[in-house]
């Protein structure tokens, strides 16, 4: 498995967690694609993603868009696209972006795809933190909060998602950074495609650039890495974290553009 198919591989499953969490959504296998439905009325909890072998220039890729807009039809106006670049041949790749907007689906964010084998060690002494994982309500909260402040989501869709006690039942596995008897940083992981993969890293503000969110994607990788045996490790990421990345031993492996229908 080449490493851009393993981070796409792993964000799907990752995905996945839209789909169970509240309770009224769906995860639905389509001809060549993955459609997450979350129940809400929110665009980017409702995901549709390529699967399956790449599709054959830019008809089949038209097609598989198609598709994913007609299952979305009857549920949802708001739902988004999930593009790993990579997959697409050169020629749909330059394409792609146009075909999309002309299905009014809109570009809100570029996340490079990034891959490390292991995590470098840290080159400064990191604040002192308790790793709890999300395991009852009051660890449910505290992520949802700081999902909530972090990712400027509302905090009525944040609680409907990161609060039901099904939302953790599967691959999608939470931890809260405590500090000092606060909850300072979240983090999830999902082991899935060979790989352990990180997302929703995230700090509170006022306790951004202190080391806080580093030392909780430390502890979390390393009690995964016990618990599965997986070491490889993969992220999509923001603007904000690259510079993190690039110093824990990710590298860019893979592009992902995220649409949002208008």
């Amino acid at each position: 498995m080449g490493a851009f198919t393993i981070v796409d591989a792993n964000l799907r499953a990752a995905m996945r967690f839209f789909g169970n969490a509240t309770g009224g959504g769906e995860v639905c296998t389509l001809d060549g694609a993955l459609a997450v439905y979350s129940g809400l009325d929110y665009g980017v909890f409702n995901i549709a993603l390529l699967e399956g072998d790449p599709p054959q220039g830019i008809d089949g890729f038209s097609a598989r868009i198609a598709q994913s807009a007609r299952y979305f039809a009857p549920r949802t106006t708001r739902w988004s696209f999930w593009l790993c670049e990579d997959v697409l041949d050169g020629p749909t790749r330059r394409k792609a972006r146009g075909l999309l907007m002309d299905r009014d689906l809109r570009p809100i964010s570029q996340a490079p795809g990034m891959l490390a084998e292991a995590l470098t060690p840290p080159l400064r002494t990191l604040p002192k933190l308790e790793c709890v994982p999300v395991a009852d309500r009051v660890t449910r909260q505290a992520f949802c909060g700081l999902t909530a402040v972090s990712f400027d989501i509302p905090m009525g869709i944040a609680k409907a998602v990161y609060e039901p006690e099904q939302a953790w039942r599967g691959d999608y596995r939470g931890f809260v950074g405590v500090a000092e008897g606060k909850a300072v940083a979240i983090v999830a992981t999902v082991a899935a495609a060979e790989a352990l993969g990180v997302y929703s890293l995230s700090t509170l503000p006022e306790y951004r650039r202190m080391g806080y969110g580093e030392a909780l994607l430390r502890a979390a990788v390393a009690a995964e890495q016990q618990r599965t045996g997986i070491r490889r490790i993969v992220l999509q990421s923001t603007d904000a974290g690259y510079s993190l990345y690039r110093r824990l031993g990710f590298t860019e492996v893979a592009k992902f553009s995220v649409y949002l229908t208008k």
